[in-house]
């Protein structure tokens, strides 16, 4: 009797095992795997040409979009300085600041700074001013990109940030040999 019933279970078990192994071992013939590739083809479009009497074969396409990048706004030509901006102070109407346009780079440019040395340059404006040619030490009374001190070193008008870049020149060369040598002095010193 045990061993009928070891036989019953055994033969219960494969009755019940037996169609989902078969299941999952054989695939359906008549459905194939549907494929990214697959699904994609049913949206095609397809185009079928004939002139008189000659018929040309479809062509197959598919969708696609096209992104084109526009072109930047050019930046606006920076403003001369005014010819009243020649002195710091000119009718004790106070300093005259700096109103016209313009960027670290054309500033640099027009003061005659070499581009090798515009790294330099802008490491020490930055910690200086933060680029603002109007910037003054209130306790000091240094002015402009580099802080001239006094403000009245600057040839011209210490707010303009031209001028000011002319006389940091000098003033690298003639102290530190290059604006290397500023440089390596203000990240020992943090000023110059």
């Amino acid at each position: 009797m045990g061993f009928l019933s070891a036989l019953a279970v055994v033969g219960f078990a494969a009755a019940m095992v037996a169609p989902t192994g078969v299941a999952l071992a054989q695939q359906p013939v008549d459905e194939a795997p549907e494929s990214l590739y697959a699904a994609s083809l049913a949206e095609t479009q397809n185009l079928t040409v004939t002139v008189e009497g000659a018929a040309i074969a479809p062509i197959e396409r598919g969708t696609f979009s096209v992104y084109v990048k526009p072109k930047p706004k050019p930046k606006p030509a920076p403003k001369p300085a005014s010819s009243e901006s020649s002195g710091s102070d000119s009718g004790g109407g106070g300093p005259l600041f700096y109103t016209g346009g313009g960027a670290p780079a054309e500033w640099m440019a027009a003061a005659g700074i070499a581009e090798s040395d515009w790294g330099y340059v802008d490491y020490i404006v930055s910690r200086e001013s933060g680029w603002n040619p109007n910037a003054t030490n209130a306790s000091s009374g240094a002015c402009g990109l580099v802080q001239a001190l006094p403000c009245s070193k600057v040839p011209g008008n210490g707010y303009d940030p031209v001028d000011n870049l002319r006389w940091a020149t000098g003033y690298a060369t003639g102290r530190y040999g290059s604006w290397a040598g500023a440089h390596a002095f203000w990240t020992n010193n943090h000023w110059w």
